[in-house]
């Protein structure tokens, strides 16, 4: 197909000038900003622990309170055990016991010092001591 001028020139008006104006089509400086703000919210979200039902149900019944400096030791665990290629990983923090998926960052399951006893923690390849 072949443009002459006059179709040229409709096909700019009708475009609003686009044809002839680069920055109709260019995004918002306002729209990339946001973007950038809410891509480096989900990687902050990813690197934040994240706890199952089954261990919101455990934290609760078992009145395991955990406060944001023990967040950050699970959070450092949770980066040495992902160094070495570990999956699901028991870790301790203080006196507490933790079954935490480590890519997810999610914790499975916890327990508190007086239920360790005893206790036989399965389908883990690795353990961190915090």
């Amino acid at each position: 197909m072949i443009i002459n001028n006059n179709m040229y020139n409709h096909l700019n008006k009708v475009s609003g000038g686009g044809l002839n104006n680069p920055t109709v089509n260019k995004p918002k400086e306002n729209a990339q900003s946001s973007f950038d703000e809410i891509l480096k919210g989900k990687i902050n979200e990813t690197s934040d622990i994240k706890f199952s039902k089954h261990a919101q149900m455990r934290l609760e019944t078992r009145n395991i309170k955990i406060s944001d400096a023990q967040k950050q030791k699970i959070s450092k665990a949770l980066d040495k055990a992902e160094e070495k290629g570990v999956k699901d990983s028991l870790v301790m923090v203080d006196d507490i016991a933790l079954v935490v998926n480590v890519k997810n960052r999610t914790v499975i399951t916890a327990v508190n010092s007086n239920e360790l006893k005893e206790n036989v923690f399965t389908n883990i390849d690795g353990a961190v001591f915090t």
